[in-house]
């Protein structure tokens, strides 16, 4: 596996101190506490944006666009629900028209 800091696995004891001893040759002791300190400022500042760039991202998500007027206006409609009523009953011949003969009643056969 690639670690990202597979580098440090060679750093033992004697090696850390003698990265410290030079940093303290090239910065004096009196510069490191400001640069601890500057450091400490810049991780505090780097925490509070990637904080504040997820909580938009967050508020982003949450909010609920508001249509447009367009939008609004091409929206479908509610339907109301359709009123029930008898079916239409019609007469057994169109109107104006002579009804059919009737057929002669046929007698019962005894």
């Amino acid at each position: 596996m690639n670690f990202p800091f597979a580098f440090i696995e060679g750093l033992g004891g004697p090696e850390l101190m003698m990265v410290l001893f030079i940093i303290l040759l090239l910065f004096g002791a009196n510069r490191l506490p400001e640069l601890a300190r500057g450091l400490g400022r810049s991780v505090r500042e780097f925490k509070k944006a990637t904080s504040g760039v997820e909580e938009e991202f967050r508020a982003a998500m949450d909010d609920k666009p508001e249509p447009s007027e367009e939008a609004k206006r091409f929206a479908p409609k509610a339907v109301k629900p359709a009123e029930v009523t008898q079916p239409r009953k019609f007469p057994p011949y169109p109107p104006g028209a002579t009804p059919p003969p009737s057929a002669p009643p046929t007698e019962p056969e005894a």
